[in-house]
């Protein structure tokens, strides 16, 4: 059937689109002009306006949360010569990252984006335009979708049963030497070195032994770069200061981009040789991107070339599985230690369904819905970036009854966010079973804006599949084979320390000793 421009049906459709789209642009107008502006803090001081409430010893989402308690979940506040919102309820958190998800889907300009982000190529902080809609497309289909996800299921579990296997070892040394039933292990270092190992088979079919220097030296460059990236910057917020490298922070991304880009050249080298030499990889992350590029025009990915979307995409991917992983599985122990009761309910939990003939599998998760709300109440008191990355808006908005201009930097305090009395109760309480009774319906997967560890919308973190796989298996995994307390009979410390993802302040020490039939730790290959 043909249709022509004269046809009735089509002038017809074309005129009430036309309306449509008139009618909107107006009642936007007058939404635009019937609003008013949100409240502002007090205290703003010349040229740098609220930056100093932010500069002490004091971390970011916590002073936040004071300036919250006093003007309310939805401010305003000056950071330098950018306007800044400032967000803490799950209501107004719903309107930005649903009805003006697309305006705040963009970044601001940020040193560690230009000078540790391959300019901006890094796909965490690009603005948004096509080349973040490549990249996020060919990061999530390749690497962190669901399907591909469950596909790369075997080599989260033979990466988590090798670092099993080697705390065995460590724990059978000790005893072989000290004559101790119980074995020291600190533990962020060994999460962090598990995780790595799991998202380097993924991206480069590496492996590190523990202690491995590369392998130290992998994790310290990744973990140097959080901090870095988490680092408020004075130049960042008043760009007439950007000569002067207040603070030194300019030297310190250059010598961890510098650190970074090294590591990353050398693999992406490697693979080039052991491509051209005929050598396959069947699934790793890089011989993937070396041949999607091969046939891919540089108009695909505007601005950059080939190794540098390359590097900045495995940088992405650490970035995305690996740090905020180990930092959650960290806290997650350090509650578990102070509230000794979830330990065992836990472990009972294993025991009951599992067993101690036989080693955790993936499809024993349904059953463990302890373990999943351990990791659910973890994320709600400690997610991973407590205070959102920076969105920018890209055009005037309404938020909230409230009119935001262009060029207004989002920030969203989930830490603040999470502990609202209005929505938990005893917030500042480690509670798991809430997630059983009261909030036994909420998911992790940012439809439930009380509770968003992975943030929501087009800037939602690309790593939370593999999050949502890995956390409740790997601490399943722990809990089934090894018996763990605290070094002395004090509480655990709890403070928090800096960077984009808040790690703890102090290193986790705990004794470990196997829990299951030392027979069992032979089949951890």
């Amino acid at each position: 059937m043909e249709f022509h421009l004269s046809s009735p049906s089509i002038i017809a459709a074309i005129f009430f689109a036309t309306l449509i789209t008139f009618l909107l642009q107006i009642l936007n107008r007058k939404r635009l002009v019937d609003s008013k502006e949100p409240p502002k803090a007090k205290g703003s001081w010349p040229i740098i306006g609220h930056l100093h409430f932010l500069g002490g010893s004091r971390l970011p989402h916590h002073v936040l949360a004071d300036m919250a308690e006093e003007y309310g979940p939805i401010f305003t506040m000056k950071l330098g010569a950018h306007n800044a919102l400032v967000v803490s309820s799950g209501e107004i958190a719903k309107e930005c990252f649903t009805t003006c998800d697309k305006i705040f889907s963009s970044r601001p300009k940020s040193m560690a984006a230009e000078i540790m982000g391959y300019n901006y190529a890094l796909v965490g902080l690009s603005p948004y335009g096509e080349y973040w809609r490549q990249v996020r497309k060919m990061l999530t289909l390749e690497v962190l979708s669901q399907r591909r996800v469950e596909m790369l299921q075997h080599v989260r579990v033979s990466e988590l049963q090798a670092s099993m296997k080697d705390i065995y070892e460590m724990w059978q040394n000790n005893q072989e030497v000290e004559g101790s039933d119980m074995v020291k292990v600190e533990l962020a270092g060994w999460f962090g070195n598990m995780i790595l190992n799991v998202v380097l088979r993924i991206l480069s079919g590496k492996r590190f032994q523990l202690k491995d220097k590369e392998g130290v030296r992998s994790q310290r460059a990744v973990r140097d770069f959080f901090e870095l990236v988490g680092t408020f910057v004075v130049s960042d917020f008043i760009p007439l200061l950007k000569g002067l490298d207040l603070g030194g922070h300019k030297k310190k991304m250059k010598i961890a981009g510098k650190e970074m880009d090294g590591i990353l050249e050398r693999w992406l080298k490697e693979h080039k040789r052991e491509k051209e030499s005929g050598k396959k990889n069947e699934g790793v992350f890089i011989d993937v991107m070396i041949s999607i590029l091969q046939d891919a025009s540089q108009e695909d990915f505007p601005g950059y070339d080939h190794d540098t979307v390359i590097k900045a995409s495995c940088l992405a991917i650490l970035i995305a599985a690996s740090d905020s992983m180990a930092v959650t599985l960290t806290w997650t122990l350090s509650l578990m230690l102070n509230n000794p009761k979830t330990l065992k309910i836990a472990q009972d939990e294993i025991d009951e369904h599992v067993g101690r003939e036989r080693l955790v599998e993936q499809s024993d998760m349904k059953k463990l819905v302890y373990i999943q709300a351990i990791i659910k109440e973890t994320l709600r008191l400690h997610p991973p970036g407590p205070l959102s990355i920076p969105h920018e808006s890209t055009e005037d908005c309404v938020v909230s009854g409230y009119i935001i201009p262009k060029g207004t930097r989002l920030f969203v305090n989930l830490w603040k966010m999470h502990r609202d009395p209005n929505v938990w109760s005893d917030p500042y309480e480690f509670q798991p079973e809430r997630f059983l009774t009261s909030h036994k319906d909420i998911d992790l997967k940012g439809n439930n804006f009380e509770l968003l560890p992975f943030s929501s919308g087009r800037r939602m973190c690309p790593g939370i599949f593999f999050a949502l796989e890995s956390l409740p298996f790997t601490l399943a995994s722990v809990l089934q084979q090894f018996m763990i307390t605290k070094t002395s009979d004090e509480p655990i410390d709890m403070t928090e320390g800096v960077g984009l993802t808040t790690n703890r302040a102090t290193p986790l020490e705990v004794f470990i000793a196997p829990r299951l039939s030392l027979n069992m730790y032979s089949t951890c290959t």
